[in-house]
């Protein structure tokens, strides 16, 4: 039965606290010295992530009904599958910027809760436009299309000397030349500076800035419950940061997951310029049941891992550029 309960601030506060709280036993208790984060602790804590995610989605079933559950799956899903791009390029930037494993969870911790921050303000202004605006769903459908296409056939790259946010940081303040352990402020020269630690934050932000723009749209596509879209898009972010740790040692061998993900998003933009979004549809708009873009998104991700691993053992990884 749908609409057992109505999701009131209380649940929004109580959602947001429990994320709080994981949040201080992650840094104040389980990683309070740094350490390198083995692919068994990662793989543990992708494991919690996930089954804290799935017993989400089983709460809600009872509780809000079938189809609000079946949207967080597929928001999560999707939500998590995007976020496997980001994997790597935060791997790039951490090889060039010469970050040690040890201080890396630091870097993506910072990194998880500066994301978490953007995208509330960014879901919060997204359902705020749609629901002024509803004709804009179509705009982000062409958008998440267009993204798509491009991922799929336009190679993109990481310059972090060029990133025009790193130089206007360099600009507004002084960067140590080198580590000070763990730190993103010290003392050089006099003057309290940044460490390229810092920079390195400032990096994963942007980045994941870019990403958010590409994957908070495509949610859209499944659901307009502010609720669903945040507390996927928050059980997706938090366990990336184990994910990174778990694929890090792996990401040339999943050479056909980003044609994967581009698929993933060219279904979505052509879901959401095909469904009438509760209007009266026309000749050429079909809407595509959840539990089939369920499948679709599922069905896309795993292929294209399986495909990876398969031929990853005929062909030697590509070098990284």
């Amino acid at each position: 039965m749908i609409g057992l309960i109505n999701i009131t601030a209380w649940h929004w506060a109580g959602f947001i606290g429990c994320v709080l709280v994981f949040l201080a036993l992650d840094l104040g208790l389980f990683h309070r010295r740094a350490h390198v984060v083995k692919f068994r602790e990662a793989l543990l804590w992708t494991s919690t992530w996930f089954c804290l995610a799935m017993l989400f989605a089983l709460a809600l079933k009872p509780l809000r009904g079938k189809e609000e559950a079946l949207e967080f799956l597929t928001g999560y899903l999707i939500e998590l599958s995007l976020s496997m791009d980001n994997v790597f390029v935060i791997a790039m930037l951490f090889a060039y910027f010469q970050i040690p494993r040890q201080y890396q969870h630091r870097v993506l911790f910072w990194g998880i809760v500066g994301a978490l921050v953007m995208r509330g303000l960014m879901i919060g202004a997204g359902v705020a436009l749609v629901a002024w605006l509803h004709w804009v769903l179509y705009v982000l459908g062409a958008f998440v299309l267009f993204t798509g296409l491009k991922m799929l056939f336009v190679e993109t790259r990481v310059h972090p000397e060029k990133n025009r946010v790193v130089k206007w940081v360099r600009k507004l303040y002084p960067v140590t030349p080198h580590l000070d352990g763990q730190k993103f402020f010290s003392t050089w020269q006099g003057r309290l500076a940044l460490t390229p630690l810092a920079l390195v934050l400032v990096m994963v932000e942007t980045t994941d800035l870019i990403f958010a723009l590409d994957s908070i749209p495509a949610i859209f596509a499944v659901t307009t419950r502010p609720f669903i879209i945040f507390t996927s898009n928050v059980f997706a972010v938090l366990g990336l940061r184990s994910l990174y740790f778990v694929l890090a040692g792996a990401l040339e061998y999943f050479r056909y997951l980003k044609a994967g993900l581009a698929l993933v998003l060219a279904f979505i933009g052509c879901k959401m310029l095909l469904d009438p979004h509760g209007g009266p549809p026309l000749w050429f708009q079909l809407k595509i049941p959840i539990s089939v873009s369920l499948f679709v998104v599922g069905g896309i991700i795993v292929a294209s891992i399986a495909l990876s691993l398969t031929l990853g053992r005929r062909q030697p990884p590509r070098s990284a550029s």
